[in-house]
């Protein structure tokens, strides 16, 4: 299987999101509305057209985005970014397709110079790529959630140095 990454395109928006719907289709935590957040996501200003990846062998098979988000705290607020979602194909799941897009969305948004990277995820996968939980640097979620799931990756060194807050997503993660 020759799979290469690159960015998505306008023309792919409709593969895309049937991609990340049949992804999810068949996930005990989902809400199946993935598809439809990745829609608004792209209609927000937390839109980085740069960040929207898409997996491709032949036709495409896989999705990550990461959008804009904020660290706020009383007095100061940092910029990061949610990765939020990643999605194979599930007849492709397990083969390393979702571990080279978030490899090439880490990497890229490195060199937008993007300094971290929040994930409400799988506590067992993403300490592979660095996450650490965001309690680690006194970071929150807006919601309950279970702490060792809620992890963020500094991107640049010390880019969480001083930083905590609650975490405040564009509002397309809530309409």
């Amino acid at each position: 299987m020759s799979i290469t990454i690159r960015q998505e395109l306008n023309e792919d928006y409709k593969i895309t999101e049937k991609v990340v719907k049949s992804a999810f289709a068949n996930m005990e935590f989902s809400d199946k509305k993935e598809h439809e957040l990745v829609s608004r996501i792209r209609k927000s200003d937390a839109f980085i057209p740069n960040l929207s990846l898409v997996a491709v062998n032949k036709e495409i098979v896989g999705h990550i985005l990461l959008s804009k988000i904020k660290i706020n705290n009383d007095n100061q607020f940092a910029e990061s970014l949610a990765l939020a979602p990643v999605s194979v194909l599930p007849e492709d799941q397990n083969k390393g397709i979702g571990r080279l897009l978030i490899l090439e969305a880490l990497k890229k948004a490195k060199e937008l110079e993007y300094n971290s990277v929040v994930v409400l995820g799988h506590p067992e996968y993403y300490p592979k790529f660095g996450f650490k939980k965001t309690s680690l640097w006194g970071i929150k979620a807006p919601f309950e959630v279970p702490e060792e799931a809620f992890m963020a990756l500094e991107l640049q060194e010390n880019a969480l140095y001083n930083i905590s807050g609650v975490v405040e997503y564009s509002s397309a993660f809530f309409e």
